[in-house]
């Protein structure tokens, strides 16, 4: 048995031995096997990963078709705080994970994209998961930012189309610069896209995918980061213990050291050589090496693609240079650079092969695949996480504010525009928008040109307008470029100025009855004009009021029986109060004439009331009328029984009436508030006429100050009501704190383009104040001549302030100018309005107060009761 146990051994060991050695072989058989089969091993492994990819790209793709769309719109004063901006990163990077669980990776995603095709300065949209819209439809910005649920936007094919895909370079764990919310970080975005034409075609969008990544990917990540830093400082201890022991050396081998060994009685240790001790590689902090990846907190992948395109060559290629320097803004040291690589003049990137196909694949269903450097937090992306801010400069476009069109009865002229590229148009406001218009500005700084531009455009585009000028220089202005046969046949001159030894005037008469006016309506517009002009009021002049009514009710009667009677030329006129008033005999064969048509209480008051008043009662009343009959030419315009002037014809028609009133002295304010007053009159009787039926007409008023200072209610009370009737005011003024309280209430309330030019800081305050003192008083009072600021509606919205600069007729209508047909035009507008000479009408008139006591004669009833007004008549 003892011999036996040796052998036994020996025979274990032999067979373990030989299995090991078996192993061994077996293994070198199986490296020997791959060595020389590898393409096997690498067939299986790359059928597996297209399996795999093929798989993966299904599922996303299927997970991509459910994704929704948010446009937010952000209104005029959004001005968000960096904590409310940081909520909202944090509710994309939740929302981005809204996905089924099968969903892989790259379609867990919210994108962000900022577009504009130069129809919109700059939209900015959120794709993403459709379980996510109601995390991301209340956004922390509040009502200051609209979301709405977006349609899909199908783009037409472009001609030429670059793309690009963003990295960043630099110090991989550096985070990227801070930008300030003011001015907003988008602005160099938008400012790259600011010259985008929709006619050319040209596109430009941004695309930044945010998405959650996972946690091995982040341990990879930093791992990885640990790795270099502890190899980077590895190096630099290898690299220092070099030149130390170069340094040693060179010591040792110097003339210098040699002579001090030879002179020294001590032996240098070590056979003469000096011992250098290497420096110890530093021990690498975590927080340090790892910078923003150190900590897990609100770090997200991020993928940034951008897309240009347009059809005319070149623009794209220039525009996606334009986006590469804006996105430069946001580079410390860590920044965005293009992916690829450059090739001398040649770049190979996202639009070449082999990386195209992938690009468009991702933009195409929205898919994040970042690269492995793209590692931010969500504080480095705030300016990328809202949309235009208060801050924000954005420019106007043809989306915003049309171009105006010469002809075209839809538009508007406003002004002239310099984009941000350097070229200029002429904008407009949609006629039908453009309800009321102020005009603010020194004496010389355009407003009157830039109003006679726009009249002249809408004139020319069949549209009616009155521009009222008491001064008259803007009619010698607009002749050259009105002077059309078209237009002759429209136009109308009411000049009160009486130029030349016998010059012509139109002729009114404020009580005729010959045009179908409303009996109360005549009375109450003249009687109003009369307190507007002369301050009255029932404190004040209750008396003088009250006889001018019941006069003048006395008289529309008289009228209405002479237009009955088919003589409308024996009508009275204003100038037959006095003999009302003072001439018994006319009185007493009027009163029984219209006794019939006088109410009950006119008739009471005549026969009551009038004997017991004092003889001076009248002298209130009729000292206006005196000044007026002073006047030959107000004495011509007013003293004849049929006149031509008829604003509500004129507005029916589409006439382009001149109306010029002539100086700001106590007669011409007092013919001023009877046309101003008969206008709102004229106006507000077009309730007889269905809103559909009314016709378009535009008041012009120039010289504010001097047209209210006699109408001051009438002038407020167009810019409260004439909207209701299609009747749109312009104004214009030098100075808006000189206008009485009413109306610069009315009109800064209800303007819908408000403009000024340069001027007085305490003169433009007012206006700047109602766009929130931007632009501020300093600058609108520095900008140059015929400059102007100026807000407008479009599309139911504020556009502006905008700069313009004001239209000058000589270059914006050259080629409507008639030089040579201006006497031709002259003469018609004259002939158009019934002027005649003014020494005939004068004649007219003197001869009005006889025609009319002679037809009262002929109409006065036999045998009627003459009235008892027992009093000493006042002469």
């Amino acid at each position: 048995m003892d011999a036996a146990a040796p052998s036994v051994t020996d025979q274990a060991d032999d067979t373990a031995a030989g299995q090991v050695l078996g192993l061994l072989s077996g293994l070198v058989d199986a490296a020997d096997w791959l060595y020389n089969h590898w393409y096997l091993p690498a067939l299986v492994i790359a059928a597996s990963w297209g399996v795999g990819e093929i798989v993966a790209r299904r599922l996303a793709a299927r997970a991509s078709a459910e994704r929704m769309a948010l446009e937010l719109v952000p209104n005029r004063h959004f001005a968000p705080s960096l904590e409310e901006i940081f909520r909202r990163g944090v509710q994309l990077a939740r929302a981005s994970t809204a996905m089924p669980w099968w969903a892989p990776r790259r379609a867990k995603t919210v994108q962000i994209r900022l577009r504009a095709d130069g129809s919109s300065p700059l939209r900015y949209r959120i794709e993403g998961p459709a379980g996510g819209q109601r995390l991301l439809s209340i956004t922390p910005f509040g009502p200051d930012v609209a979301v709405s649920r977006a349609r899909p936007i199908a783009d037409e094919p472009r001609t030429h189309t670059v793309r690009a895909e963003f990295i960043l370079r630099g110090q991989p764990t550096a985070p990227l610069r801070e930008v300030p919310l003011a001015p907003d970080p988008l602005q160099p975005l938008v400012d790259a896209v600011a010259d985008l034409r929709f006619e050319l075609g040209d596109l430009a969008e941004i695309r930044l995918d945010i998405q959650r990544a996972p946690k091995w990917a982040l341990r990879a990540r930093r791992l990885q980061l640990m790795g270099n830093a502890r190899r980077s400082e590895r190096r630099e201890a290898q690299r220092a213990a070099r030149w130390l022991r170069q340094d040693a050396s060179g010591i040792e081998d110097s003339m210098g050291w040699q002579l001090q060994q030879l002179l020294s009685d001590k032996p240098a240790s070590g056979g003469g050589r000096r011992l250098v001790m290497p420096p110890v590689p530093r021990r690498v902090e975590p927080a340090e090496a790892l910078g923003k990846l150190a900590d897990d907190d609100h770090l997200v992948r991020v993928q940034l693609l951008v897309m240009c395109a347009s059809n005319t060559e070149g623009r794209a290629q220039a525009r996606l240079a334009q986006l590469q320097a804006a996105l430069d803004v946001f580079g410390g040291r860590s920044r965005w650079a293009m992916r690829g690589w450059r090739l001398g003049p040649w770049r190979i990137g996202a639009d070449h092969w082999p990386t195209r196909h992938g690009f468009e694949r991702r933009w195409n269903l929205g898919h994040c695949q970042p690269p492995r450097a793209n590692w931010v937090r969500l504080e480095e992306l705030t300016g990328l996480l809202k949309p235009p801010t208060t801050n924000c400069r954005l420019p106007v476009l043809a989306a915003d504010l049309p171009s105006f069109e010469f002809g075209n009865p839809e538009l508007l002229l406003q002004g002239i525009y310099r984009g941000p590229d350097g070229r200029e148009r002429m904008v407009a406001t949609y006629a039908e928008e453009t309800l009321f218009e102020v005009g603010v500005g020194k004496a010389g700084g355009g407003k009157t040109e830039r109003a006679l531009a726009q009249a002249i455009g809408w004139a020319h585009t069949g549209g009616g307008l009155l521009f009222v000028d008491p001064h008259r220089d803007s009619w010698p202005r607009a002749t050259t470029f009105l002077a059309h046969d078209h237009l002759m046949r429209r136009i109308a001159l009411v000049d009160l100025n009486g130029l030349g030894a016998n010059p012509r005037v139109s002729s009114w008469n404020p009580l005729g009855m010959h045009q179908g006016q409303t009996a109360h309506e005549v009375v109450e517009a003249i009687t109003d004009a009369y307190a507007s002009a002369l301050a009255w009021d029932d404190a004040t002049a209750p008396r003088a009021i009250t006889v001018l009514t019941t006069a003048l009710a006395v008289l529309v009667a008289v009228n209405e029986a002479a237009c009955q009677a088919g003589r409308p030329e024996d009508q009275a006129t204003i100038f037959h109060v006095r003999a009302l008033l003072t001439d018994p005999a006319f009185r007493k064969t009027a009163l029984a004439t219209v006794g019939g048509r006088l109410d009950e209480e006119t008739r009471s008051w005549w026969q009551v009331v009038f004997p017991a008043l004092p003889p001076d009662a009248f002298t209130v009343v009729l000292n206006p009328i005196a000044r007026l009959a002073a006047n030959p030419v107000t004495r011509a315009f007013l003293g004849q029984p049929v006149g031509v002037y008829n604003i509500r014809a004129a507005m029916d028609s589409k006439m382009v009436l001149w109306v010029c009133p002539g100086g700001n002295g106590p007669t011409d304010r007092l013919v001023t508030a009877l046309l101003a007053r008969d206008l709102l009159r004229a106006v507000r009787s077009r309730r007889d006429t269905p809103e559909t039926g009314r016709v378009p007409f535009r008041p012009y008023f120039d010289e504010l100050i001097t047209l209210t200072g006699a109408a001051p209610e009438t002038i407020a009370a167009m810019f409260e009501d004439f909207r209701k009737y299609k009747c749109q005011v312009h104004g214009m003024t030098q100075l808006l704190a000189r206008l009485p309280s009413p109306v610069r209430l009315s009109l800064v309330q209800n303007a819908s383009t408000l403009a000024t030019t340069a001027g007085s800081k305490s003169a433009i305050a007012p206006i700047t104040a109602e766009w929130g003192d931007d632009p501020s008083p300093d600058r609108v009072a520095t900008m140059e001549r015929f400059e102007h600021y100026v807000s407008m509606n479009v599309h139911g919205r504020r556009v502006g302030p905008v700069q313009l600069r004001g239209p000058h007729l000589d270059a914006v209508f050259a080629a409507q100018a008639r030089p040579r047909q201006v006497p031709a035009l002259e003469r018609a507008a004259l002939a158009n309005a019934g002027a005649l000479p003014l020494d005939q009408l004068t004649d007219l008139a003197a001869e009005q107060l006889g025609r009319v006591a002679a037809f009262l004669a002929e109409r006065y009833p036999a045998g009627a009761a003459t009235v008892s007004l027992a009093k000493e008549e006042y002469e």
